[in-house]
C-alpha cells in the first residue's frame, strides 16, 4: 500500500435537530442538538466525523482548518492533528475550535481505518471486546412518570447504572431520587449529575441523603472550575460515592490539573470538546500516569471503538439525546446487549454511513 495518500477534500456540513421533548438539568435548559459533520476523502475512500456543538464549527471548517489538509498524507493524523492545533493559536484553543478540529481528527482516524480495510478498533489496538455503558438521561425537565419510564426502561433492557440530572429545583430533588430508585429497583447503580449547580454546602447538604437512596456517583457537584471544592466534596462524602468531573475540558492541561488536585475519583472526557480521538487517547494516557479510571462522556457512536482501546476505561456515557440523533442520522450504530456495547467487527472504520436523505430535514 502507497505510505502518502493525499486527502483529496473535506466537506463539512451541520443539522440541528430537536429534542423529543424539553430538556433542562442544573444549569441549561435546551430543545435542540446541533451536529456538525466533516467527511474527509482520499485514496477513493472516505471517513466521517463529527462534533455537537453551534453551526460555527462548520463555519470555521470550511473557512479555515479545511486548507490546512488538503493535500496533506491522510495517513499521518498525529501531524495533521498538530498543524490544526497550532493554526488556532490566535482563536482560543478551548471551545469551538477544539470541537471543529475533533470533528476533523475522527473523520481522519475513520479514513485511515478505510483505507486500510479495518475497524478502528483494530487499527487503534482494543485492550477490551466490548465497553460497559450507563443509560444518561432523567432530565429536571421531566415529569415524575417519565423520568421513572426512562431509567426503569434501561434496566429492563439489561443496562445496570443510570445518570440522572439534578440540581434546578433541589427541594424537588430527594422526591426525584427517590421515584428514580424505585423505578430500576435496588441493584441497580444510581447515579446524579448537578452539572455545577451547588455550591460547597449545597453539594454536601444533597450528598447526606445518598447513602439510603444508594446513589454511587456524584457528577459536578460544583462547578468543574470549583477544583478545590471537588476535592472537598471528594474527601467529605461518604464511601462509596464516587465524585467525578471532567466533561468540559479541551487540553491535556485541564484534565492534568484536575488530576495533581485530587479533584475527582473517575475522570470524564468527551472527545468532541477535548480535539478528537487524538485528544481522548492522551487524556487516557494521563489517566494512566495518575492511576484514576476514565469514563467517556456522551456521543457513544464516536466513543465506542478509542474507549476498548484505552486500559484506565470505566465506562460509557449512553446518553439519551446522543443516541436518539446517532440512530437518526447514521446507520452501523451499535445497541447495547446486557449494559455492553460491541464494535462491529465487520465493517471499516468506525462502521458508520450517514443517511444523507433522511438528514436533510435537520441540515442548517
Amino acid at each position: 500500500m502507497a505510505t502518502y495518500i493525499p486527502i483529496e477534500s473535506v466537506d463539512v456540513s451541520a443539522y440541528e435537530v430537536p429534542t423529543d421533548a424539553p430538556e433542562s438539568d442544573g444549569t441549561l435548559a435546551w430543545n435542540s442538538t446541533t451536529l456538525v459533520l466533516v467527511e474527509v476523502s482520499a485514496g477513493g475512500k472516505s471517513g466521517l466525523g463529527y462534533t455537537y456543538s453551534h453551526k460555527a464549527c462548520a463555519t470555521l471548517v470550511q473557512d479555515k482548518l479545511a486548507s490546512l489538509i488538503e493535500g496533506e498524507n491522510a495517513l499521518d493524523i498525529e501531524g495533521r492533528w498538530w498543524a490544526l492545533l497550532s493554526s488556532i493559536r490566535n482563536l482560543g484553543r478551548p471551545g469551538i475550535a477544539s470541537m471543529a478540529i475533533a470533528a476533523i481528527d475522527v473523520a481522519l482516524w475513520d479514513l485511515k481505518a478505510r483505507l486500510l480495510d479495518l475497524p478502528l478498533v483494530s487499527l487503534l489496538g482494543a485492550v477490551r471486546p466490548t465497553v460497559p455503558v450507563y443509560g444518561s438521561g432523567g432530565f429536571t425537565s421531566y415529569s415524575i412518570e417519565r423520568l421513572q419510564r426512562q431509567l426503569g426502561g434501561w434496566v429492563e433492557v439489561g443496562i445496570p447504572r443510570v445518570k440522572m440530572k439534578i440540581g434546578r429545583h433541589p427541594e424537588e430533588d430527594p422526591e426525584r431520587m427517590a421515584a428514580a430508585r424505585e423505578a430500576i429497583g435496588p441493584q441497580a447503580e444510581l447515579f446524579v449529575d448537578a452539572n455545577g449547580a451547588f455550591d460547597r454546602k449545597q453539594a454536601l447538604a444533597m450528598a447526606a441523603l445518598f447513602p439510603e437512596l444508594g446513589v454511587s456517583w456524584y457528577e459536578e457537584p460544583v462547578t468543574s472550575d470549583d477544583l478545590e471544592g471537588l476535592r472537598l466534596l471528594r474527601d467529605r462524602v461518604g464511601d462509596g460515592i464516587e465524585i467525578s468531573a471532567g466533561e468540559y475540558g479541551f487540553t491535556p492541561g485541564y484534565f492534568r490539573r484536575m488530576l495533581e488536585a485530587g479533584a475527582v475519583d473517575v475522570l470524564q472526557a468527551d472527545l468532541t470538546r477535548c480535539a478528537g480521538i487524538s485528544g481522548f487517547l492522551k487524556v487516557a494516557a494521563l489517566c494512566d500516569a495518575f492511576q484514576l479510571p476514565l469514563s467517556a462522556h456522551t456521543a457513544p457512536a464516536l466513543h465506542l471503538h478509542p474507549a476498548c482501546c484505552v486500559e484506565p476505561l470505566r465506562h460509557l456515557e449512553y446518553f439519551h439525546d446522543h443516541v436518539r440523533i446517532e440512530s437518526l442520522l447514521f446507520d452501523g450504530v451499535s445497541e447495547p446487549q446486557s449494559g455492553l456495547l460491541t464494535p462491529d467487527l465487520s465493517r471499516p472504520g468506525l462502521g458508520l454511513t450517514f443517511k444523507q436523505q433522511d438528514a436533510q430535514r435537520y441540515r442548517l
